[in-house]
């Protein structure tokens, strides 16, 4: 006889135990589309470099109707984008016998400061010497990181790049020597990451794609400024590529002639051109990004280059604390002086486009100058303190 009884009670419980393991199943599904993409295991310092992240500026985006995006560059592991330049370098230079690890061999560069950096510490991870050539007006900080890092440091008096004791001539120089000096079986090269091919290379090869696919392969606006060339040169052909409807604008600082050399196609006048300054460029409190002169990487990419926006260093310093007051965002100030050209692109193309911007650097690279004048400017400044700044002549 069947036990009819019995049958649905086992039946009430095989549902219920299936229902009690659907909704775990559904849990724990949700829980794993809360967690964040965690990057695989990996092996040294140099495997952690790329694939940045990229987020929105909020507080810019609800202000301008646009969305505006910023590529973390700073999160490379050594603090920049010239970590993937660095990178390139070294291993082309490998690749080529110019260098052999763990051998004595030497990395001369003539840097600012944060390609000094990325090459002190990819010095320390991969088995070379680091010897950087470098302004003896460079921030502290980025001096006493390069000290701490083991670099051998070389500061020199600013001048013209005419002039042969000049920081790259200095780093040229100094690879020379020891690459003449038959006494020793130690290698040298000066990186020269202002004429290295290299350079800009690498950011077509993996920042301008990251970038395209972060974008889910949709952005109307990309801006950076331009030291060496490199970023600009390599992400604009890039996304020119796939799309020559994007425009690139070139974010600029006083003192450097690239802008008019985009905007007007003449780099400076008589009184300004390259061997009667002082320095690279006027003085400004930005490091790392204007020239009034044509570097091979910015030559690669210039044809590229849409528009230029001239940024003030008082515009920059309202830019970057508008943006750790409001974002949370302590950035250098190659990053708010592109955040303050896409502002200007903003409100001169309206509402609706989507904008990138490269944030270059920390804060923390830039508190004994750009941050001793930004941190002085009131807590409640407001974008519209930004916006009468930049429609000011």
């Amino acid at each position: 006889m069947i036990n009819w009884k019995l049958i649905l009670r086992s039946s009430a419980a095989i549902v219920s135990a299936l229902i009690i393991l659907q909704r775990i199943h559904e849990q724990l599904n949700n829980n794993k589309k809360r967690l964040t993409t965690l990057s695989p295991r990996s092996r040294g310092v140099e495997s952690l470099i790329g694939n940045t992240p990229m987020i929105e500026i909020k507080s810019l985006s609800k202000l301008t109707g646009c969305k505006i995006y910023a590529k973390l560059e700073l999160m490379n592991p050594a603090g920049s984008a010239k970590d993937r330049v660095a990178l390139s370098i070294i291993r082309a230079n490998e690749k080529l016998g110019k260098l052999k690890p763990n051998h004595g061999d030497v990395i001369f560069e003539g840097t600012s400061g944060s390609t000094g950096i990325s090459f002190a510490v990819l010095a320390n991870a991969l088995g070379y010497k680091a010897h950087i050539c470098l302004p003896d007006d460079t921030s502290p900080e980025k001096m006493q990181l390069l000290k701490s890092l083991g670099a051998e440091l070389e500061p020199v008096k600013p001048a013209s790049i005419v002039d042969p004791n000049q920081y790259t001539n200095a780093a040229r120089y100094g690879a020379q020597k020891i690459n003449e000096d038959s006494s020793n079986n130690k290698n040298a090269i000066f990186a020269d990451q202002f004429e290295n091919d290299f350079n800009w290379r690498i950011h077509y090869s993996s920042t301008g794609p990251e970038i395209w696919e972060q974008m889910e392969e949709n952005l109307d606006v990309f801006i950076n400024g331009s030291g060496t060339g490199g970023t600009i040169a390599g992400v604009s052909k890039y996304l020119k590529e796939k799309n020559d409807r994007i425009k690139i604008v070139l974010a600029d600082p006083q003192g450097s002639g690239l802008a008019n050399r985009v905007n007007y196609g003449v780099m400076y006048d008589s009184v300004e051109r390259e061997g009667t300054r002082r320095r690279h460029q006027v003085d400004t409190l930005v490091e790392g990004i204007g020239l009034n002169r044509l570097t091979w990487n910015f030559q690669q990419g210039e044809h590229n280059i849409d528009e230029a926006i001239r940024v003030r260093d008082e515009q920059a310093l309202k830019m970057a604390k508008f943006l750790c007051i409001n974002d949370g965002l302590f950035w250098g100030s190659s990053s708010a002086i592109n955040c303050v050209a896409a502002v200007k692109t903003a409100f001169k193309y309206g509402p609706g486009q989507k904008i990138v911007i490269i944030a270059c650097d920390s804060g923390a690279r830039h508190l004994s100058k750009f941050w001793k004048d930004a941190a002085e400017l009131p807590n409640d400044i407001t974008l519209q303190d930004i916006i009468e700044d930049i429609k000011s002549p």
